[in-house]
């Protein structure tokens, strides 16, 4: 069963409207997708009806909040297959996933002269928190190289490998790129010498399937934003036994199990990571936004986005100086190019004006952009709601640029 697209259109009021006189065509999902009417009731909803704090009211509406905040909390466990709703921890997102992470699991594990190895393609926010906790435990950040297509070098990446490697951090699809990186190998060969293994989520999530369990992550990192969810919210999974092992991330209400002035003791596992009010009413609203993938499904989702991909390179590389960039042989639906030598924000103003919304720059991965020799890109990045025939006004408004560019 294929998308029928102007229905799917149809649940996404942002989608309908001008800019700069032109309907919008929105191509920066990769950044943030937009959000289904089903997600923004939820939302409304909860703050209607149901707005209260969790977990220890004795009232109706406590009640209420405190069971759809846990209802959601399953709808996750059970979209990334893991084994537990306990092993489904919230978070503000992605970043503040991997902090936790840094924060407690290598505070406690990570000593001098130890390693971690994260790849090229990394996202700052999987760059900076290493780097941070090496400096600051005198352990030693290695880099996985990767070739011209945007691609690890998995035997560079053996070679890195020793009995002092004690964390794999790495992205599974590339945000700049799209790249779809070998993470089950990468996480077996961590594993053989004793590392744990963290994978960022963030965009193969919104594409792939993930089975945490088939996988063998230890830890996984995701955003709702990028999951047709609301901003401000996002997920770390961990495995049960590894989570438990770690030490709490921040201090307050709702991670303690009994406070005295002489001793605190934590509560168990999910909980001891929630400190403090939780964001109760995205969390519910993301239950919301995964009912609404699983109601399309994500294979049907994937295989309409593959095709937009495959449109979108065969059109765009008709155009004399278009330049793509990351060529990987497997790809998440991202679009990165450049044409002649315009810089990635004069193409994307361009765009704009004909109401075309991409990404320009180096989308926060300037060590890979440095690797390629290049200042950023464009990237055009698609989604469930997109169409043919807008990835052809892309085209058209491509061709109009590179035919500036060349007179």
């Amino acid at each position: 069963m294929g998308i029928e697209i102007e229905k799917i259109r149809g649940l996404f009021p942002v989608l309908h409207q001008e800019v700069h006189g032109k309907p919008l065509i929105y191509f920066d999902n990769a950044a943030t997708t937009q959000k289904p009417q089903a997600v923004l009731d939820a939302l409304t909803n909860y703050y209607e009806k149901d707005n209260s704090n969790i977990h220890r009211g004795a009232h109706a509406l406590a009640d209420r909040a405190t069971r759809y905040f846990e209802e959601a909390r399953e709808t996750i466990q059970h979209f990334i297959n893991a084994r537990e709703s306990a092993e489904v921890i919230f978070t503000k997102g992605t970043t503040e996933s991997i902090n936790l992470v840094a924060s407690t699991f290598g505070r406690k594990f990570i000593e001098k002269g130890d390693e971690i190895i994260i790849s090229t393609l990394e996202h700052h926010s999987n760059i900076v928190p290493w780097q941070m906790l090496c400096e600051e435990k005198g352990a030693i950040l290695k880099i996985i190289p990767i070739n011209d297509a945007g691609e690890i070098l998995f035997d560079e990446f053996e070679k890195l490998l020793s009995a002092k490697t004690k964390l794999v951090s790495i992205v599974h699809a590339s945000n700049a790129l799209g790249t779809i990186n070998p993470v089950k190998k990468v996480i077996a060969a961590a594993h053989a010498v004793g590392a744990k293994v963290l994978l960022d989520g963030a965009q193969s999530t919104s594409h792939l399937t993930i089975d945490v369990q088939d996988l063998d992550c230890d830890f996984m990192a995701f955003s709702a934003h990028k999951l047709y969810g609301p901003t401000g919210l996002g997920v770390l999974y961990g495995k049960r036994e590894v989570l438990e092992s770690m030490p709490p991330y921040q201090g307050g209400g709702e991670m303690i199990k009994e406070v005295t002035f002489e001793k605190t003791t934590y509560n168990e596992i999910p909980f001891k990571f929630e400190a403090g009010t939780p964001n109760i009413g995205d969390v519910i609203a993301f239950k919301a936004a995964i009912d609404f993938i699983n109601q399309i499904g994500k294979e049907t989702i994937k295989a309409h986005e593959d095709e937009l991909l495959s449109y979108a390179s065969e059109q765009l590389s008709q155009i004399k100086g278009f330049f793509p960039v990351g060529t990987a042989a497997e790809k998440v639906s991202v679009l990165s190019f450049n044409i002649n030598a315009m810089h990635p924000y004069d193409v994307g103003m361009m765009l704009d004006a004909n109401g075309i919304a991409v990404r320009t720059g180096h989308h926060c991965t300037q060590p890979l952009m440095k690797r390629l020799g290049l200042e950023g890109t464009v990237r055009a990045s698609f989604s469930v709601y997109n169409s043919k025939s807008e990835i052809e006004k892309l085209a058209e408004g491509v061709s109009r640029i590179a035919r500036i560019k060349n007179k």
